[in-house]
């Protein structure tokens, strides 16, 4: 797919000025719609963050992400808690699937900031390909904003190469502006990619707060020429919903964001949605 820019033709403007909300479940321009469907499962984060996890559980996860459905590739990575990343990597290597691994005292991000280092450093010791934290949300709604910029910076210095997703949890951050500038400082931290939500919470993701998110990624990437990926996470569960996201995301900031170096969608059900509908294309 080729790279494109944001247009900035008079349509262009006016699709970038256009409310998020209008693209609920429209279908993305240019995508046939078994390549649209081939598009989520390459940039889906096949996800289990529960208590209840086990190794078991684990294996079953990965297998299904290295064939999710007939005919389709394997899916971008999965996600897990850190304590299972090793046995992902035993089942994933030498595989395209990434692993990534939640850390940082998620999901809250409520603990010290060296016992939350310390578990990312962990993480990336057991072999972790892909890191998703938690923003410092209390520090952030204190007011505490070089604090927050100063803790991303400080993972991100830990992960050297490893993409870093900041999970900035917009449902509890409220408004607009305060999701805006969340946005902007774990970018300005070091941020690879802003993710939604943790998927904890009812209030996840939004196709107005992914609107938010992709204006700051659009201005900082004309600003200084960095492309920073999005993560829509948190009760996407159906194709026709996630393929608005797409068309959301084709709008605001072009093609080159329609690759999993840049798109990512944090899912369990949906793939079952994805899987079911391929299907029927391919019939």
């Amino acid at each position: 797919m080729v790279d494109q820019q944001p247009t900035t033709t008079p349509e262009g403007e006016a699709r970038l000025a256009e409310p998020a909300d209008a693209f609920r479940r429209r279908v993305p321009t240019g995508l046939a719609p078994e390549r649209a469907l081939e598009l989520l499962v390459r940039t889906m984060d096949l996800t289990t963050l529960e208590g209840s996890d086990t190794p078991a559980r684990i294996r079953r996860l990965c297998a299904r992400a290295l064939s999710p459905a007939p005919g389709s590739g394997p899916v971008a990575a999965v996600c897990v808690y850190p304590v299972f990343v090793a046995v992902a990597k035993e089942i994933l290597a030498d595989s395209p699937v990434r692993v990534a691994s939640v850390a940082g005292a998620f999901p809250s991000g409520q603990s010290f900031l060296a016992t939350r280092l310390d578990e990312l450093g962990r993480t990336l010791e057991a072999g972790a390909d892909e890191i998703d934290v938690p923003l410092n949300r209390g520090a952030l709604l204190a007011g505490d904003e070089d604090g927050v910029r100063a803790e991303i910076a400080q993972m991100k210095a830990l992960c050297g190469s490893i993409e870093l997703k900041v999970i900035l949890e917009i449902g509890e951050l409220g408004d607009p502006a305060t999701v805006r500038r969340a946005a902007e400082l774990a970018i300005e931290g070091g941020a690879d990619f802003l993710k939604t939500s943790t998927g904890k919470l009812p209030d996840a993701a939004t196709l107005a707060g992914c609107g938010v998110l992709l204006d700051v990624i659009r201005e900082h990437e004309r600003a200084t020429g960095r492309r920073i990926g999005l993560k829509p996470a948190g009760g996407i569960r159906t194709a026709a919903d996630a393929l608005g996201y797409v068309a959301l995301v084709q709008a605001r900031v072009g093609d080159a964001w329609l690759t999993p170096q840049r798109l990512r969608f944090g899912a369990s059900s949906l793939l079952d949605d994805v899987v079911e509908r391929w299907s029927r294309t391919s019939a």
